[in-house]
């Protein structure tokens, strides 16, 4: 499996314009993250990228983020939505949003889930009414829709899968088998 969804990355390896890119958006060498803003298993991936892969990769990796909404996470399809929009507004506000999901992932739950999104506008200067409607926007649903597509086509199937220049990660791993994959496509490409 890992030979085919290396294989598939080639095809995928150009970011669209409107793609968030948390540290050096020209390196060649890219972190591509399927990830479902509900799933634990992300959450500590967000984490091992805000404390570890960033603070030492920042400078010269990109690290791209794709919308992978599990259909058995009943709100991670509305948060992504929201993450997309908050991307569109300000990318600094998406990934700030995107982080506080990961870490209050556990006090979520489908009937609070608009409640907790629109206190977290009201205290990040983001017009809860603005958010509230992007929900039901369906130009920006696409886009989660179309990343999930994307993903299937690459043979996604659980989250996180972390893609470092084509190289797959899934589920679990560690920061040390990343930052090895990291390593060897920083060092090829000073080739």
């Amino acid at each position: 499996m890992k030979a085919a969804l290396t294989i598939c990355f080639l095809a995928f390896l150009a970011a669209p314009a409107e793609r968030v890119v948390e540290g050096n958006s020209r390196s060649v060498v890219r972190v591509i993250a399927y990830e479902d803003l509900q799933c634990s298993d992300c959450a500590v991936y967000r984490k091992m990228m805000d404390e570890r892969l960033l603070p030492k990769y920042g400078a010269t990796v990109a690290f791209e983020h794709r919308d992978f909404p599990l259909a058995k996470h009943k709100w991670a399809k509305a948060a992504s939505i929201a993450c997309r929009y908050l991307d569109s507004v300000k990318p600094e506000t998406g990934v700030a949003f995107r982080q506080w999901v990961m870490a209050n992932q556990t006090s979520i739950t489908p009937s609070n889930f608009e409640a907790q999104l629109l206190e977290w506008a009201k205290s990040n200067a983001v017009d809860p009414a603005l958010l509230r409607a992007a929900l039901s926007d369906a130009k920006i649903a696409k886009l989660v829709n179309d990343d999930y597509e994307e993903g299937v086509a690459r043979g996604v199937a659980r989250t996180p899968t972390v893609f470092v220049n084509g190289e797959p990660f899934i589920e679990t791993f560690t920061v040390d088998e990343i930052s090895k994959s990291i390593d060897t496509a920083l060092a090829a490409s000073k080739k």
